[in-house]
């Protein structure tokens, strides 16, 4: 029925009989990812028409969005003077530096949230380019391999999309390093990380992940949507280095204060 959907608005939009208004009306994700892929994008905070990025996005918005500020070497958390913070000092994670592009804000935090739970995959290519940016801008060296964090299989039927990975292609889009999704896999369905303490995140991710590489990589990046309290990022990282990887950054569209 969606395939079907999806060839009368491709078909429609073809026709020039269709506007990107009366089909956002419609809130089926298969109608969505047409109209994204043929109709002109407008900007995707403000709406404006001609947006001057090319994954949707006009120059007043991007000089307005909430670019991270200095944070800590490791975990990004915002740091005057962009030393390390005290919970990486004391307990040393596992990945070696992370880079961000955004403090999560609005109207960033608004767009995560419709790609995760929407199904606004053409938020995820904004976010992702624009993340890709930050990172040539920061001259951060390029990985093997970029490892989007993994959803548990349940959760990823549930979803039909990881959004993580949908970042992930972006960057690949933007930087060239292949993704290996199926490098690192979650094994264990854990419990909603909203909510919890920092402890009480960090144990409900204990053995949630498993490393299937055959040839390990030395060095890659890991990527997520929203690093909040850094325990999932904490746990995937330590489980990667287990496997023999030597190195493991951390790139991310948000850091949560």
């Amino acid at each position: 029925m969606q395939y079907r959907k999806a060839v009368t608005v491709w078909q429609l939009a073809k026709d020039g009989n269709v506007t990107r208004t009366a089909v956002n009306r419609k809130p089926d994700r298969a109608l969505r990812r047409v109209m994204d892929r043929l109709l002109p994008q407008p900007c995707r905070f403000c709406g404006a028409s001609g947006s001057e990025h090319r994954t949707g996005c006009c120059s007043a918005c991007r000089a307005d969005l909430p670019w991270a500020v200095p944070g800590c070497r490791r975990c990004a958390l915002p740091l005057p003077g962009g030393d390390v913070c005290g919970e990486c000092l004391a307990d040393p994670p596992a990945f070696t530096a992370t880079t961000v592009a955004f403090r999560y804000a609005w109207p960033v935090d608004t767009l995560v949230k419709r790609l995760k739970y929407e199904g606004r995959l053409a938020d995820g290519a904004l976010l992702g380019s624009l993340l890709a940016e930050r990172l040539i801008a920061e001259g951060v060296p390029a990985p093997e391999w970029i490892v989007p964090v993994p959803l548990h299989p349940a959760r990823l039927r549930q979803r039909g999309f990881n959004q993580a990975r949908e970042v992930a292609r972006a960057l690949r889009r933007e930087l060239g390093p292949d993704i290996a999704p199926g490098m690192l896999r979650r094994i264990r369905r854990t419990d909603s990380q909203a909510g919890l303490s920092a402890p009480g995140r960090r144990r409900n991710l204990r053995g949630a992940f498993q490393c299937n590489a055959k040839d390990t990589p030395r060095y890659v990046a890991l990527v997520d949507d929203v690093v909040t309290t850094a325990s999932t990022i904490r746990a995937a990282a330590a489980c990667l280095r287990r496997a023999g990887v030597a190195r493991v950054d951390v790139w991310a569209v948000a850091r949560a204060a």
